[in-house]
C-alpha cells in the first residue's frame, strides 16, 4: 500500500511540474522579432526628420550664403543632444524611482539619475508587456525624438545666433524643459509596464508627439520674439541680420 502511494505520488509531481516550469516560461518575457524590426524602422525614419530633412528643409528657407550654418547646427545638435541623451537624458524623462500613485512629489516632475549613463539597460533588457523589444531601441527611439524637438527651434532664430550661443542654449534647454516635459508625460505609463495596473492617463499614443508640441512651439515663439525685437534688446549672443 505504501508503494502504491509512493508511485501516485511520483506520478502527480511528474505530471505537476513540467506545468509549473511551462508556466515559468509563459511568464518570461520573449523578444517580439516583429515588434524590434518595426521600433528600428521607425527609429531611422525619425532620425532621418532631422539629418538630412529638417537640415535641408531649413537650408531652403535661408539666404544661400546661410545654408552650411542652418545645416551645420542641425547636425551639431543631433550630436550634442545624443550625447546629453545618454548621459542623464534618458534617465531624467524615463527613470520612475520615487514616483508613487496619487502622489505628487519631485519625482513626478523629473526623474532621478537612476538610469544615467543608461545604468541597467543590457542586451537583455526588454520593454514590455505591450510590445516587446529591447529596451535600448527604446532608449534609441526616444532620443530621435529628443534630438528634433530641439532642432525644429532652429528656424526660429536661423541667421541670427552664434553657434557657440545655439549650443549653449540647446543643451540648457533640453535639460530644463524637453526632459521634464517628456517625464510628466510618459513616465506614468512606464511606471505601470509589466505591473498590470496602469496609471489613469489620457495619453495614450507612444509617439512622444505630445513633449515634442509642447516643448519646442513655446520655444520657437519665444525664440522668434528675440530675433524681431529691436538691436536695443537683442543679447549679446544675437548677430544682427
Amino acid at each position: 500500500m505504501t508503494l502504491r502511494r509512493f508511485a501516485g505520488l511520483g506520478a502527480l509531481l511528474s505530471a505537476v511540474l513540467p506545468g509549473i516550469a511551462l508556466a515559468d516560461e509563459a511568464a518570461a518575457p520573449v523578444l517580439n522579432s516583429g515588434d524590434t524590426a518595426w521600433m528600428l524602422t521607425s527609429t531611422a525614419l525619425v532620425l532621418f526628420m532631422t539629418i538630412p530633412g529638417l537640415a535641408l528643409f531649413y537650408g531652403g528657407m535661408v539666404r544661400s550664403k546661410n545654408i552650411l550654418s542652418v545645416m551645420m547646427q542641425c547636425f551639431a545638435i543631433t550630436g550634442l543632444i545624443s550625447i546629453l541623451w545618454f548621459v542623464y537624458g534618458y534617465s531624467m524623462a524615463f527613470d520612475t524611482t520615487g514616483m508613487e500613485q496619487g502622489v505628487i512629489n519631485f519625482n513626478s516632475f523629473v526623474g532621478g539619475m537612476a538610469k544615467a549613463f543608461l545604468q541597467g539597460v543590457t542586451p537583455a533588457s526588454i520593454t514590455g508587456p505591450a510590445a516587446l523589444f529591447p529596451e535600448a531601441v527604446f532608449v534609441t527611439f526616444q532620443m530621435t525624438f529628443a534630438i528634433i524637438t530641439p532642432a525644429l527651434i532652429v528656424g526660429a532664430f536661423a541667421e541670427r545666433m552664434k553657434f557657440s550661443a545655439m549650443l549653449v542654449f540647446m543643451g540648457v534647454w533640453f535639460t530644463l524643459v524637453y526632459a521634464p516635459i517628456a517625464h510628466m508625460v510618459w513616465a506614468a505609463m512606464v511606471a505601470c509596464c509589466g505591473t498590470g495596473a496602469c496609471w489613469t492617463s489620457p495619453v495614450v499614443p507612444w509617439c512622444t508627439s505630445t513633449p515634442v508640441s509642447q516643448a519646442w512651439w513655446h520655444a520657437w515663439c519665444w525664440a522668434s520674439a528675440k530675433a524681431t525685437q529691436p538691436p536695443r534688446w537683442r543679447l549679446t549672443t544675437w548677430v544682427t541680420p
